[in-house]
């Protein structure tokens, strides 16, 4: 497998290569055998585990946020050894430095110049395990890598490989020992998941088969990293047609006029993608309504902010949205489902 060097320079690195899409049919079949995959360690969750595939194809990253023990690392784990591609986990604690996730320089006596040491985030997926343990100043040294897939050390900027994608796990407790994340980077992800707790029957299975050897163990990959380059340039080919644009458009115009902060024009484009990757799973070429309905609340609800910071703002920002008073002490979840109800298809 060949990928950027991380000691090249983001413009050494540029490529001007054609990637060739995989056909529709075989970019849903890869779907397919990941999640099967996966489901040989994650018993129970198959419309979250699609949600992570479908993220993958659509170059989006994946935040999971729940208690903890319920699996999130390890459907990270899974997903990341489906594919035959590189693979580094972050373990997120409080004395994180950004240069431990982006790497540093470091000076070699022999050559008596500086060198750069890569950091974990170069790698084709990355888990980012509990990263609200560490402070905003580490939390923000991903902003870059998530948005533009480049890193910027010491004034030369770097490029990742290709594709990138951060699976990050959240600690949904302990908030006296966790930071809030930057909005700016809550932002960047373009799902949100929780697992929950599976039912009796879910855990039984679980446990049947996880009192031996781990299934993580024996899991091998199912596609290789030049498959899912492919992958990827399909999801890019399926056309989102103007009507589907606008109604997108609607439900996110909705989010802003009921919201202290709605869903920004990035989660639009992040609705979009997502809603082309469900396109493909059902064989087709083209995005329907249905496809952006489905995607809606686990892209869009996490963009949207319903509590004021002070009294002041609330009255200010109240008095220029009609209605966004009773909706500040609702959660974004509901905002959305109030949208996907009351914003017509046209």
């Amino acid at each position: 497998m060949t990928d950027a060097n991380p000691t090249q320079t983001a413009a050494q690195t540029k490529r001007a290569t054609t990637i060739e899409p995989l056909s529709i049919d075989a970019t849903a079949q890869l779907c397919t055998d990941v999640a099967d995959n996966v489901g040989r360690v994650i018993v129970g969750h198959d419309a979250e585990v699609e949600h992570v595939v479908t993220a993958l194809l659509a170059r989006g990253h994946v935040l999971l946020d729940d208690v903890p023990g319920v699996g999130k690392t390890m459907l990270a784990r899974s997903i990341a050894k489906s594919v035959d591609c590189t693979f580094r986990r972050v373990q997120f604690t409080p004395d994180l430095l950004p240069s431990d996730i982006t790497g540093v320089n470091v000076f070699n006596q022999k050559t008596r110049e500086f060198e750069f040491q890569p950091g974990p985030v170069f790698a084709n997926i990355v888990l980012g395990d509990e990263i609200n343990r560490a402070p905003p100043k580490t939390q923000s040294a991903m902003l870059e890598a998530m948005e533009e897939e480049q890193v910027t050390v010491d004034g030369t900027t770097r490029a990742l490989p290709q594709p990138f994608t951060v699976i990050a796990t959240q600690n949904a407790i302990e908030p006296d020992r966790t930071y809030e994340l930057p909005f700016a980077e809550v932002d960047r992800f373009m799902k949100k998941l929780s697992l929950g707790y599976p039912d009796p029957a879910e855990e039984s299975e679980m446990l049947a088969r996880t009192v031996g050897h781990h299934p993580i163990e024996s899991l091998e990959p199912v596609t290789d990293i030049e498959t899912l380059r492919r992958a990827r340039e399909a999801v890019t080919q399926i056309t989102v047609k103007e009507p589907v644009r606008d109604y997108a458009t609607r439900l996110a115009g909705y989010t802003r006029n009921h919201a202290r902060l709605g869903v920004s024009p990035r989660g639009t484009i992040a609705l979009l993608r997502a809603a082309q990757a469900r396109a493909i799973l059902d064989g087709r070429e083209y995005v329907i309504p249905d496809d952006v309905q489905y995607e809606a609340p686990v892209v869009m609800s996490h963009r949207i902010k319903t509590a004021s910071r002070s009294g002041s703002d609330s009255k200010s920002r109240s008095r220029s949205r009609a209605g966004s008073n009773d909706d500040r002490h609702r959660d974004g979840a509901a905002i959305v489902s109030d949208a996907l109800e009351q914003i017509p298809v046209e």
